[in-house]
């Protein structure tokens, strides 16, 4: 059985859970407790991942570390064309998208939320700006397909699926944006579907 070591208010975390769950692929689930800073001790580094990040998985033996570089890993091994198409312009788009997931969703939903539910010292009013920013080319993307990279759902889309769901959870709001929302719907319908748990920050906004 597959280990996934994570933490759960982690997003990053939340992306392989999800695609573990929504791929039928059962999992123990192993908490790092981020607050102890067990991500930072010499065993982690050493033997799970060097970044001292989660999540990590380890698939008998088989130790991957990065939430999109794991979402590759299991599509490739345990799902269907679907999530991670071979043709070259559709594994293109996705490309396109994971390089967005690790590039303004990161420094725009990612980080707003860092600011409340972890502390982070970062600006508010820059990272809320930079969200919107992001959150207008999503928008524009889905008027023109129903899941990120086309028709059917893939691995950009659950890439992106928690952090923009979370959202509000940094003072980004999502009421400026009905095709974001029905495509949060969309993942949420999908057969398998597991949400991450919400914080109080997220609860009260809500």
């Amino acid at each position: 059985m597959i280990k996934l070591y994570r933490y759960p208010l982690s997003g990053h975390s939340h992306r392989v859970e999800l695609m573990l769950s929504l791929l039928g692929v059962p999992a123990e689930l192993v908490l790092v407790d981020l607050k102890q800073g067990a991500h930072k001790t010499s065993e982690f580094l050493t033997t799970l991942n060097s970044f001292g990040q989660v999540p990590v998985i380890d698939d008998n033996g088989v130790v991957l570390a990065d939430s999109n570089a794991i979402l590759v890993y299991l599509a490739g091994k345990y799902g269907n064309p679907q999530w991670l198409p071979t043709e070259p312009s559709a594994l293109a788009r996705v490309q396109r998208w994971l390089s967005a997931a690790a590039g303004p969703l990161h420094t725009g939903p990612a980080a707003a939320r860092l600011i409340t539910v972890f502390g982070a010292a970062l600006d508010a009013e820059t990272t809320i700006t930079r969200s919107h920013g992001f959150l207008n080319v999503v928008e524009q993307q889905l008027r023109q397909s129903r899941f990120l990279s086309g028709d059917l759902p893939t691995i950009a889309d659950i890439a992106h699926y928690t952090y923009i769901a979370h959202a509000p959870e940094g003072n980004v709001s999502l009421n400026d944006y009905s095709q974001v929302r029905a495509w949060l719907g969309s993942i949420e319908a999908l057969p398998g579907f597991v949400g991450m748990q919400r914080t109080a920050v997220g609860l009260a906004k809500a």
